[in-house]
């Protein structure tokens, strides 16, 4: 378990004590809140091979 260290939060500048070094967590939520967005479906082109591409000879074997 890593122990409880006092440092000056890089952020907001106010002296805070956590187990890593970074934004305290009310900077942490201020941060989430600005930076959160909604996750979005893409629509991608179906997959084509290149006109150079061509089948193996294992990939044509007939059995």
């Amino acid at each position: 378990m890593v122990p409880f260290v006092e440092f000056v939060c890089p952020r907001c500048s106010s002296t805070v004590e956590a187990r890593y070094y970074g934004p305290c967590s009310t900077c942490r939520d201020q941060l989430r809140d600005v930076f959160r967005s909604e996750g979005r479906v893409v629509e991608l082109a179906e997959y084509e091979p290149k006109m150079n591409v061509t089948p193996n000879a294992v990939a044509l074997k007939d059995d």
